[in-house]
């Protein structure tokens, strides 16, 4: 079959270019071992700083002297990043070597971690903070594209088991970290600390890794990284920043970013259909021509959304509401997270066994009973109902992710796989994005008009905070019938010849 004539949507993996397929590896040796384990350990403290910034904030206004619109940029300014860096890593990944990516990635977030630990202010922080992005970005794509690559098709659910534990349970430990450096020391030390982590890293890195993937040669579409930095990074500032909308008070670029974004991204997946054809797409397209990528795809959207729009609602809960402090509200998040890693291996042995069904299903119905649970919470609700809830979202969480990476890279073609890997980073960057955007927007609308009403601080923030729980449990139950739309990956992934 050509591929003018294949059908647009297929759970065959979808065609590649032209030349000897890749064949699925057997075995594991030593040195495919030791690279899992070293990104794996690497992605886990990169992805590990990407929320740490949230907690933090009251204590960098008060020793930066700046106001919280200014220190948002914090983690805006990483999250933008990202998002034009990832879309990139497709291209990248095939042109350099296993080495050279990771040395590139560790060695961008250890040189930003030292600015920031160093910074003698808010300009130098944010710089800092922009070049950790620029290597996080590189990581994730590596990791999972490493891991598809050199793991059998029988262990890859146990393998993606612990990917689910990097891309789940650090976001969620990085408010406790923050909580708990806060507590005894100044806010320099939540870079201090990662820092001789990843110097390790990039060190046993230099010296023990080795190539486990062959890079080919690839040409780069400048128009289409313009095009991808313009879509990608406008969706993001636009959506991060979509909060002051509520007030009344929403900025001019706020809306020329979500314009300028949307039609970016337009052009942008009309250029990647052209330039697919020829096999020199920045981003290639052809990964959503199976049915099971695009539901995961789909799914893990709405699972990253409910994610981050849970992680920065339930701080704001804690403190305002039920008037606990960064430490408190820290550790109310840890129980989840070690629910989460404690889990991930299990789930991976059983998406061996039985496939992503009998865990997507009840991972999906527990992330929205958990969400709907959080709308119950009141003034009054006592601590230990927000830890059920959490933990209960973070054993759906840990039934979801798994399977929904396993499945989306195990449909594809073994030369899609890095595509297929920048795009699953991508989504969950705009899903972050997008989860946290319309949690605070609903949360900022409600409490204002509460207040305009008369009601106290506790009470309006209660009142936003239920709004936006109830917002996001409407979301999470989309998942669910697409989650039904998963099927296992099939027992090989032979690339399929375009002609």
């Amino acid at each position: 079959m050509t591929d003018a004539t294949r059908p647009l949507t297929t759970d065959a993996p979808p065609p590649v270019a032209d030349g000897p397929a890749p064949v699925a590896p057997t075995s594991m040796t030593p040195a495919h071992r030791l690279a899992i384990g070293l990104l794996l350990t690497s992605t886990f403290v990169v992805i590990l700083n990407e929320t740490t910034m949230g907690v933090a904030l009251p204590s960098l206004m008060d020793s930066l002297g700046i106001t919280a619109a200014t220190g948002q940029w914090l983690t805006t300014g990483f999250l933008l990043t990202m998002a034009v860096v990832i879309p990139v890593t497709g291209f990248l990944l095939q042109r350099v070597t296993t080495r050279t990516a990771f040395l590139t990635a560790m060695g961008l977030f250890s040189a930003g971690t030292l600015v920031c630990a160093l910074a003698p202010g808010f300009e130098v922080l944010l710089v800092g903070r922009v070049v950790q992005a620029g290597g996080t970005a590189i990581m994730l794509p590596l990791l999972m594209t490493t891991v598809m690559t050199v793991t059998p098709v029988a262990g890859r659910g146990r393998t993606m088991g612990n990917i689910s534990v990097v891309i789940s349970v650090a976001p969620a430990l990085g408010p406790t970290l923050s909580g708990l450096v806060l507590s005894t020391l100044e806010w320099r030390w939540i870079f201090g600390l990662v820092l001789p982590i990843a110097l390790g890293s990039l060190v046993l890195g230099a010296l023990r890794l080795t190539d486990v993937t062959t890079p080919g040669t690839a040409r780069i579409d400048v128009l289409s990284v313009v095009l991808s930095a313009l879509g990608f990074g406008g969706l993001v500032f636009g959506l991060s920043h979509l909060g002051e909308a509520a007030t009344g008070t929403v900025h001019a670029s706020t809306v020329v970013a979500l314009v300028v974004g949307g039609t970016a991204l337009t052009l942008f997946v009309a250029r990647q259909l052209r330039l697919q054809r020829t096999d020199a797409a920045l981003l290639d397209l052809r990964t959503f021509r199976s049915r099971t990528f695009g539901s995961a795809v789909a799914t893990m959207a709405i699972m990253m959304m409910s994610l981050f729009g849970v992680i920065i609602m339930i701080p704001i809960y804690a403190q305002r509401v039920l008037g606990l402090d960064t430490l408190a509200t820290g550790l109310l998040l840890l129980p989840g997270g070690l629910v989460m890693g404690l889990l991930a291996p299990v789930v991976g042995r059983g998406y061996d066994r039985f496939g992503p069904r009998p865990l997507l299903v009840p991972g999906t119905v527990a992330v929205s009973a958990a969400v709907w649970g959080l709308t119950l919470l009141g003034e009054q609700s006592a601590p230990w109902m927000l830890v059920a809830a959490h933990m209960t979202m973070s054993v759906g969480l840990a039934l979801v992710f798994t399977p929904l990476f396993t499945s989306a890279l195990g449909s594809l073609a073994p030369g899609l796989y890095s595509h297929g890997s920048a795009m699953i980073g991508t989504v969950q960057q705009v899903g972050g994005a997008a989860g946290t955007a319309v949690f605070v927007t609903v949360l900022t609308a409600v409490s204002t008009s509460a207040t305009v009403g008369g009601a106290d601080l506790v009470a309006s923030t209660a009142a936003g905070t239920h709004a936006a729980f109830l917002v996001g449990g409407v979301l999470t139950l989309v998942a669910i019938p697409l989650a039904l739309g998963v099927r296992p990956a099939p027992a090989d992934a032979p690339a399929v010849v375009a002609h």
